[in-house]
């Protein structure tokens, strides 16, 4: 494995992506419709709240505005990881396949995906998690974007796995679409959660832990440690998955 050879195809990936202008019109509309739009349908009435990951909490009274700002963060950036991350592997696939071709590992190309996924997780989370600043300042603004990067990277992992599944653009959409309203768009809300019905089964999503880091980050001073191991082994376990099966369709035969 050659580290020049990765950062290239890393150098060369990132290129890609930003050549496409749909891209740079995605980062900027989608956290500005989804915020401004949260802005202007609630108030700052304060409403229960309740924290799942924090065991013996008896609830916080937060503004609804403040609880939906938060939340429409996550999903946006979970929504714009997810699709980033699957265009990373769907696009250009037979140029990918000449550059193994060519002298590339199967190793190598996999390594360089990951890291242009891990950096535009980072550049998505902390400019959604900057744009939050505009509406409120959180008790810990660093840590709430630390949760904006988790569901990012929980979101991407599982984006890597649907593009090395499938080859069409349509199927991709369709699951990612599907997942991320049922999870990180409804039943994630701390709202929704409260009075729902079989937590067990939200707790299971993908959205549950980044969630709860970043909720406890802006409303209250709870230790996050649990939050945070649970987001990184979700996505850890998405992740080498979705690597794995890439590595295998990558390879010379």
């Amino acid at each position: 494995m050659r580290g020049h050879y990765i950062w290239i195809a890393s150098l060369m990936t990132l290129r890609e992506v930003f050549r496409r202008r749909i891209v740079i019109v995605l980062l900027l509309m989608i956290p500005t419709i989804f915020y401004a739009l949260t802005y202007l349908t609630t108030n700052m009435i304060p409403i229960p709240f309740l924290l799942a990951a924090v065991e013996g909490e008896p609830g916080l009274m937060v503004p609804s505005r403040h609880i939906g700002l938060v939340f429409m963060g996550l999903t946006s950036t979970g929504l714009l990881a997810a699709f980033l991350s699957m265009s990373l592997i769907q696009r250009n696939i037979h140029v990918t396949r000449r550059l193994v071709i060519c002298g590339y590992t199967s190793t190598e190309i996999s390594l360089s995906k990951l890291l242009v996924m891990l950096a535009l997780i980072i550049l998505v989370g902390f400019y959604v998690g900057s744009m939050l600043l505009i509406f409120f300042h959180p008790k810990s603004f660093l840590l709430v974007v630390s949760g904006f990067i988790l569901v990012g990277f929980v979101y991407g992992s599982y984006g890597l796995l649907i593009g090395s599944l499938f080859r069409g653009e349509l199927e991709g959409i369709l699951l990612i679409t599907l997942l991320a309203n049922i999870d990180i768009g409804w039943l994630q809300n701390p709202i929704f959660y409260a009075g729902a019905l079989n937590k067990g089964l939200i707790r299971g999503l993908p959205a549950y832990f980044p969630s709860q880091l970043s909720n406890i980050s802006a409303f209250s001073d709870h230790a996050i440690s649990r939050a945070l191991a649970g987001g990184f082994l979700y996505g850890g376990t998405l992740l080498v998955v979705a690597l794995f099966i890439f590595w295998l369709r990558m390879r010379k035969r």
